[in-house]
């Protein structure tokens, strides 16, 4: 494997099943260290100390105060774990657009940490509105119609899209929207669980309703060191921005501006990466793998290298010997870490 997209989660990325994953990189990863030196001397839990705790907890590793320098923190962490390859081009998923902007040195670590870190702490006690999830494929991730959704968007007040997530649909609104839209959609299956259902502990992000955050990040985190990026950086429209030509205003006015008050297309991200920079893999940095559907999905509505359903995509993922590394390598599975590793 030579040339890699990188692919950095949100928040929502670590789960109950992944507590513990952080200790065999306390030692070796400098960005983790890093991350809980930053928020040790904020007085806060660090990354690898809620790692740690006895038992998940919603009020702990789901609040956003908490979850997003978490999820950052895993991912370099997983960053600084690749080796021999040539990262290609840098994407991210809604708060993963923060992780984004540091592996593709858009901002200094130290930065980036101060950005999710000021976001998130805007959450702590000031959840505003929420996110629905619901499919917008079938069970083979084949693109499946939804008019009750577009007629909700065009009809429920203060509802809007706020991520367009491969094969799902992220809507975010107030409460009173989410709760009319749920009982227009018909039941739809994501994995074992039934759709719709609403993100705990989640703001409408990427929505107008969080116009108020907007404002105070601009006069709060404006004066961060932004940069032109030294890899191409692909945002939640689909712009690349390349380094040394990119403007740096241009990076923290979207970053402070449109990336939090409008719908962040991790599909075109995707798009737009396999498009112009043809990868060998896409690699999923952690905690967890949770994108690779979405990615999938994504692929499979391309046609990318004849995908057209979930089977082939499943197929493709094991390679002969002579067919190299999978498409889409996660760090979360020990087996495909190991080949960028």
């Amino acid at each position: 494997m030579k040339r890699i997209a990188v692919v950095c989660p949100g928040r929502g990325s670590y789960t109950r099943d992944l507590k513990g994953s952080l200790r065999l990189s306390a030692s070796a990863s400098p960005s983790l260290r890093a991350a809980d030196a930053f928020r040790a001397a904020l007085g806060r839990p660090t990354p690898s100390q809620m790692d740690a705790e006895e038992a998940y907890s919603s009020r702990l590793h789901v609040a956003g105060e908490n979850a997003s320098i978490l999820t950052m923190a895993a991912s370099l962490s997983d960053l600084d774990a690749l080796a021999n390859v040539e990262i290609a081009c840098v994407i991210g998923n809604s708060m993963g657009w923060y992780t984004a902007l540091a592996a593709a040195g858009a901002l200094p670590q130290p930065d980036a940490f101060t950005l999710v870190e000021t976001m998130g702490q805007y959450q702590a006690g000031n959840v505003v509105g929420g996110q629905v999830l619901y499919p917008l494929v079938d069970d083979a991730w084949r693109a499946l119609p939804s008019p009750e959704l577009d007629a909700a968007l065009a009809e429920i007040p203060d509802l809007h899209w706020s991520i367009r997530l491969g094969g799902q649909a992220v809507i975010g609104g107030t409460q009173v929207a989410l709760d009319a839209l749920m009982k227009r959609l018909p039941v739809r299956k994501i994995g074992e669980r039934d759709a719709p259902f609403q993100l705990p502990l989640h703001s409408a992000f990427h929505t107008p309703l969080m116009s108020g955050a907007s404002e105070r990040a601009f006069a709060d985190l404006g004066g961060l060191a932004w940069r032109a990026p030294t890899v191409p950086l692909i945002d939640g429209r689909g712009v690349v921005f390349r380094p040394r030509h990119a403007d740096p205003a241009s990076i923290r006015d979207y970053t402070l501006g449109a990336q939090v008050t409008e719908p962040y297309d991790f599909g075109a991200s995707v798009r737009v990466a396999m498009r112009e920079y043809a990868p060998d893999a896409l690699v999923l940095l952690g905690p967890g793998g949770n994108l690779g559907g979405a990615v999938a999905q994504v692929l499979i509505a391309e046609g990318w290298r004849g995908l057209d359903s979930r089977a082939a995509f499943v197929r493709a993922q094991d390679p002969s010997p002579a067919d190299g590394a999978p498409l889409v390598v996660s760090m979360a599975r020990p087996e495909q870490r190991a080949l960028v590793t």
